[in-house]
């Protein structure tokens, strides 16, 4: 990272913190160079940046300035009720609902669950696949079918050992996506009509996933910004034979609610002391806006109860199908379910990635993309406070690409859908993210494609509809 951006990203924590505030200036170019010890050009790149993102703003013969938020606040949604203890799942016509309405290319696309493929390096990505290739031996292609591509288990456990986790080799399988990650740890320690611990909101996956495994969902509340109940989890865990939990430590979708550090260590110890394993799923590790990566739950796993689950359809290749599973004691049976499922990813995809994490400046496209939705949501945000009720409710992540609204209870999302689908509006109704259908006066909006007229005018629209109710 050249020091310029560095400078930049301190700035924006900085802001983001309520360090500085909206409407405050912040240090001059001259009373930065000195204070940071960088040259006045550095501070002019980072301030130009800083611009860019839309952090701040210059004004004539002054200075910079933090931006002015919108012109009202959103308050962040309340937390949660406490569902009932145990539910039988079936939310997957509501999820197909929501898939379906996103075929059209000419649909604003707020419902998708992936960025837009315009933030992604994808012709540098063909390369490296060809480049893979062509250095590939015949019996390359059958030897790490099961495990996965070598180079690329060797450049996943590179970025897990730099960020303080050194991982067993051995312990790690490459999946076809995410998805296939979480399947496989689920699969691996329970049976049909066990009892599961999921957040709730939850990923609606997730929910299709207990759904087809006939597995029954306990329902534990997230807090839109601190994330999980512990104090509800503990009383559910010390109450109830639940076999698994499955949780998003970091950036929880649909919330975008992230524990902090102490918050992960009792999650561990709560865990360890009922012997039940954790099923983290990380998707969105690296889609956060500080400069310091966050931890996961895995980090503080000293007897291998924690299945940790990530992907590069989020960050990097979403076509590509490519993700991984770290999983601890469950390691073997994991890798043998995978051999009675899919066998490999594709072979082509994994050489590919593998080329790019060694020689395409996958961190230079990692901050360039945070930046990117940074800026979006901003944008996002700043068009619900135009256009949405005075009594919206919105969560304020830092980092993905999901925004939650909550509307007043009058609002029924699951007609909002409806009607926006007709005006050719994509979204995601809250009842989706709920074993019980609850959350029916909420909306999950997706930030993820850049911001043009469409995506103003499509959040106009919703204002409007939602002004009907």
């Amino acid at each position: 990272m050249k020091r310029y951006e560095r400078f930049a990203d301190e700035i924006a924590e900085l802001i983001r913190d309520g360090v500085l505030a909206p409407g405050e200036r912040v240090p001059s170019v001259r009373q930065a160079s000195r204070q940071y010890g960088i040259s006045p050009s550095t501070v002019f790149q980072a301030y130009y940046l800083l611009e860019d993102r839309g952090l701040i703003v210059a004004k004539a013969r002054s200075g910079y300035y933090v931006r002015e938020q919108a012109r009202r606040v959103l308050h962040e949604p309340h937390m949660t009720p406490r569902r009932q203890e145990t539910a039988d799942v079936a939310v997957s016509e509501l999820a197909f609902s929501v898939l379906d309405s996103l075929q059209d290319p000419e649909t604003v696309p707020f419902g998708s669950a992936f960025p837009s493929p315009e933030l992604f390096p994808l012709a540098r990505l063909s390369r490296s696949m060809a480049k893979g290739l062509r250095g590939m031996a015949g019996s390359d292609v059958l030897k790490d079918m099961t495990a996965g591509d070598a180079d690329l288990r060797r450049q996943i456990v590179l970025r897990y050992t730099l960020k303080g986790m050194p991982l067993p080799s051995e312990e790690l399988v490459i999946t076809s996506g995410a998805m296939e990650a979480l399947n496989l740890g689920l699969q691996s320690v329970t049976s049909p009509g066990d009892l599961v611990a999921i957040e709730s909101p939850a990923f609606y996956a997730s929910l299709q996933i207990l759904e087809r495994l006939k597995l029954r969902a306990v329902e534990v509340p997230v807090h839109p910004r601190t994330g999980i109940d512990l104090d509800v989890l503990a009383d559910s865990l010390a109450r109830l034979p639940i076999k698994a939990c499955w949780f998003m430590s970091h950036l929880q979708n649909p919330l975008g609610a992230s524990l902090d550090d102490d918050s992960k260590r009792e999650l561990y110890a709560l865990i360890k002391r009922h012997r039940v394993p954790l099923i983290e799923d990380d998707a969105y590790a690296e889609l956060h806006f500080g400069t310091t990566p966050p931890k996961p739950v895995k980090q503080f796993d000293d007897e291998g109860l924690v299945i940790h689950c990530g992907s590069f359809s989020k960050c990097l290749a979403p076509g590509y199908r490519v993700g991984w599973v770290a999983g601890g004691r469950f390691a073997e049976p994991i890798s043998r379910l995978k051999l009675m499922t899919t066998i490999s990813p594709s072979v082509p995809a994994q050489a590919a990635i593998a080329d790019y994490l060694q020689h395409g400046g996958y961190d230079r496209h990692l901050r360039q993309l945070r930046h990117a939705l940074e800026t979006q949501q901003r944008q996002m945000l700043d068009a619900a406070s135009r256009y949405f009720p005075d009594e919206t409710r919105a969560t304020h992540p830092a980092g993905g690409y999901f925004l939650w609204f909550e509307f007043p209870e009058r609002v029924d999302s699951l007609r909002l859908f409806r009607q926006a689908r007709k005006r050719g509006i994509s979204v995601a109704p809250g009842p989706i993210f709920s074993a019980t259908r609850g959350f029916r006066h909420c909306l999950r909006l997706s930030y993820g494609h850049p911001w043009n007229p469409r995506s103003e005018a499509a959040m106009a629209t919703l204002g409007e509809l939602i002004d009907t109710f």
